[in-house]
């Protein structure tokens, strides 16, 4: 492989973008959003008056 094609491969493979760190943000995001709406609305089913 010649220096000009090694030099576009590797050019390519770094516009590859962030692929599996992006979905794990996302995932652990989604997962934290959910547990903090089960913080805050777990309250509400309660009956405090007593």
């Amino acid at each position: 492989m010649d220096p000009v094609n090694s030099l576009l491969a590797a050019a390519h493979a770094a516009e590859q973008g962030p692929g599996n760190t992006m979905r794990i943000v996302l995932a652990v995001s989604l997962v934290g959003a959910v547990l903090v709406a089960w913080f805050l609305l777990r309250g509400y089913g309660r009956d405090d008056r007593d």
